[in-house]
């Protein structure tokens, strides 16, 4: 059955990317591998969840980026063959995650940046699931969704590990969907919020959504007229955005409203409600501590 998350990138976009981690960690050999010459090696990978007690939140850790670990691995001539499934709960404690098998050389050129992708994808998942859980619990039904406030070089593993950790990605980057944010009011103040918007859904063409960042009720009702699909009210204070969501709602009720602008897990609750369809929070990736594993040979 497929997995319910976004799937990962097809495959000559992973070995792309598994090639260019590759050729940042080793642009030329590497002398201390130079001994082993044709010798294979097996070796466990292991993930080291903290025990009960020495974590804060619901979950232990959840694990993601298995795609591009093993993309990278594959690309260095091994096999990986896992023990636990992506997106499952890691257990506290020691825990064998996979079996790698393959030459030697290639295992340990291929150690550090799988384990980077698996700890920092983990991360971010179990950040999603802590806030999707928050979101849940309060009854809440609607989408809680990353930014583009990513790793520069990672953004698909971390866009990809979000979807693992039941968010959205949101969009992958300028071209998913026309976004009209401060900036470009301010920039093009002297023409008018609506002819700044109808011009993009122009350029856009009928096949792209458009969204505009809005500061104010009054804003956003003026995008909502003007034809938005999406209204996304940045940086108010919860009071502040429920009732500019009943606002518009209740004259456009069509429309995507969307809440951000430094929302973390504890303030969550706070702007949830039954007019806000989305709420987007950067914390998901840029807040996310990595997770630790561990490459043990047999």
């Amino acid at each position: 059955p497929a997995a319910p998350w976004p799937p990962a990138p097809p495959q000559h976009r992973l070995l792309s990317l598994a090639r260019s981690w590759l050729d940042e960690d080793a642009p030329w050999p590497d002398p201390s591998v130079a001994t082993l010459g044709a010798l294979r090696a097996r070796a466990e990978l292991l993930s080291k969840a903290p025990q009960p007690g020495g974590s804060p939140g619901p979950f232990p850790g959840v694990l993601a980026g298995c795609p591009f670990a093993e993309a990278v691995f594959g690309v260095s001539g091994c096999t990986v063959s896992w023990r636990i499934p992506e997106g499952s709960r890691l257990p506290p404690g020691r825990a064998v995650v996979a079996l790698v098998e393959g030459p030697a050389a290639g295992l340990l050129l291929a150690e550090r940046v799988a384990l980077n992708i698996l700890g920092r994808c983990s991360g971010v998942a179990s950040m999603a699931a802590r806030a999707v859980a928050v979101a849940r619990g309060a009854g809440w039904a609607g989408v809680v969704a990353g930014t583009r406030k990513t790793t520069p070089g990672f953004r698909a593993a971390e866009k990809y590990a979000l979807g693992v950790g039941g968010a959205e990605p949101h969009r992958d980057g300028l071209g998913g969907f026309s976004l009209v944010k401060d900036n470009h009011r301010a920039l093009a103040a002297r023409g008018g919020a609506q002819q700044l918007i109808l011009g993009v859904r122009r350029a856009g063409g009928f096949t792209r959504k458009l969204g505009v960042e809005c500061a104010s009720a009054e804003q956003a009702l003026e995008a909502a007229e003007a034809g938005a699909d999406l209204v996304l009210l940045d940086n108010l204070s919860p009071q502040e955005l429920r009732a500019a969501a009943a606002r518009v709602k209740a004259q456009h009720p069509w429309v995507t409203l969307e809440a951000s602008g430094g929302i973390g897990l504890e303030a969550l609750p706070r702007f949830l409600g039954p007019h806000v369809d989305v709420v987007s929070m950067g914390c998901l990736t840029h807040g996310a501590t990595a997770l630790d594993f561990a490459l043990k040979v047999l």
